[in-house]
């Protein structure tokens, strides 16, 4: 009996069926996150996405090119600040003209500590758990079955909102009222898909992270989460709130449609060079 051979890549390919694994590790991810939000651990939830991106890792063994472990160019950085920079002080602005904004409960201090340490500490920890499994492994592995760049994007994208339906249908911090759900549900896949055309045109994960760090340290803190109410005091979130308001879904579908636009046709262009070398690799 042979010990210690460690099948390759193309051999684990060969024995199991194309999809199998990214399908495994996506019913795995959503079924412990939903358990844990609905057994109240929603700050916790996130977490097990490490011992699954590193065990489906192992058994894939993706370079770190396909991950995206790669910095990028320093324009991209850019771009991933100007997103929630753009799109948060959009809403913001649209509050502050309305009337719905206050800054007289605002604790600078802690209000500074929690920007700064959510913005620092934030890109490791979204790379390891959310970045790392959907835009890198799950990204990864979805290329590697021939996809083009353009599926896996929307593919992605869906599946991260669909991890995330747990968070806010169950009663906690992060909980919504039942019609408000949809219209995060609408936000949450844009902003998937923003994520994902970052980390596409820039090819880096890295990239990707540091905008959802800074969306999230600005996003809760100003903004609040759930019902809660944020730094600027803007209590009518389901019209101004970026993840949860109707502006949010005209704001965030702007930048999307914006790098659409811009950088359409560089996936577009890849997805059409795969179709003519593998016209069964699109299905």
């Amino acid at each position: 009996m042979l010990t210690g051979i460690r099948p390759s890549p193309k051999q684990i390919s060969a024995i199991m069926p194309k999809y199998s694994l990214p399908l495994i590790a996506i019913i795995i991810a959503v079924a412990i996150t939903a358990t844990m939000d609905f057994m109240g651990y929603t700050y916790l939830s996130a977490f097990p996405l490490i011992l699954i991106t590193a065990l489906f890792w192992s058994i894939q063994r993706l370079s770190r090119l396909e991950i995206g472990l790669r910095f990028g160019k320093l324009k991209y950085y850019g771009l991933a600040l100007l997103y929630p920079i753009l799109v948060l002080g959009g809403a913001a602005l649209c509050a502050y003209l309305y009337g719905d904004f206050s800054l007289k409960d605002v604790r600078s201090d802690e209000l500074t500590i929690n920007l700064v340490a959510g913005s620092l500490i934030g890109p490791i920890m979204v790379l390891l758990t959310e970045e790392g499994f959907f835009r890198g492994w799950l990204w990864g592995s979805l290329r590697r079955t021939g996809m083009s760049s353009i599926k896996v994007l929307f593919i992605t994208s869906l599946l991260f909102t669909i991890w995330h339906i747990s968070a806010v249908a169950a009663d906690s911090d992060y909980g919504l009222p039942l019609k408000q759900i949809p219209i995060y549900l609408i936000n949450a896949t844009f902003l998937g898909l923003i994520w994902g055309m970052m980390r596409f045109v820039s090819g880096s994960i890295i990239v990707a992270s540091v905008s959802h760090a800074v969306w999230n340290a600005f996003a809760y803190a100003l903004f609040g989460f759930g019902e809660n109410v944020g730094a600027l005091g803007i209590t009518n979130t389901a019209w101004f709130g970026p993840e949860v308001g109707y502006l949010g879904i005209a704001l965030n579908g702007a930048f999307f449609l914006w790098m659409w636009i811009r950088f359409g046709k560089q996936i577009k262009s890849e997805s059409e060079s795969i179709s003519r070398d593998n016209p069964q690799a699109l299905f």
